[in-house]
């Protein structure tokens, strides 16, 4: 009687048994497809391909420098003439090494020295500004000017005598000072003007400056 009242007892439990079964099927799968879509992420092996959209726009080239073309504005306005008349004894030469007479090496050379007796007149080669004027301890006294179009032109080796003051606005042709031979680097050359010119702060060879008029 005792397993008949068991077994009775079991059947009416039956239902909430398989419910019970049936949740923790469903919470076992539910918990299997959580692991395998984390290992799935986490898998260095399997990519993701992520699709640009593509944008054609026409984007202007720039194929010059924005201020490439300043040089040749501005050269209108400048007129440069030759500081000096006379011969170049040494030219300019930044990019291979030029010999020193003076120093007995080879070295660079930033301008170009133009002989010329003693006490002629030096000009400037553009208009401008005086920018400054001091005794350089290698290359004698010396007179700067500054020029539209971001050009500067420098003058040594002068007399110590200069004709022009800080501030002052020259032209073209105005006296700033006389030949000399005060430059301590280039005394082997005799009297000359060594004479100078950077544009934007770079140097340039002084002869294709003149022929920028």
């Amino acid at each position: 009687m005792r397993n008949n009242k068991f077994l009775d007892s079991l059947k009416g439990k039956g239902y909430y048994i398989a419910l019970g079964l049936c949740a923790v099927a469903i919470g076992i799968s539910g918990y299997l497809y959580y692991q395998n879509t984390n290992n799935e992420a986490d898998d260095p092996k399997i990519q993701v391909s992520v699709t640009t959209p593509n944008i054609t726009e026409d984007v202007p080239s720039a194929t010059t420098p924005p201020d490439a073309t300043k040089p040749q504005q501005d050269t209108a306005k400048l007129k440069p003439t030759r500081p000096v008349s006379g011969d170049t004894v040494a030219g300019y030469a930044m990019e291979v090494l030029q010999y020193n007479q003076t120093t007995r090496d080879w070295r660079v050379h930033n301008g170009i020295d133009i002989a010329a007796q003693a006490g002629t007149d030096v000009l400037a080669a553009a208009d401008g500004t005086v920018y400054t004027v001091f005794e350089d301890d290698t290359m004698g006294t010396t007179v700067v000017l500054r020029h539209d179009g971001g050009y500067v032109t420098k003058y040594a080796s002068l007399d110590k005598e200069v004709a022009v003051t800080v501030g002052q606005q020259v032209k073209s042709g105005t006296v700033i000072g006389k030949v000399g031979n005060t430059a301590l680097l280039e005394t082997a050359i005799g009297d000359h003007l060594h004479f100078s010119v950077t544009c934007d702060g770079k140097p340039m060879d002084p002869e294709a400056f003149l022929n920028l008029s």
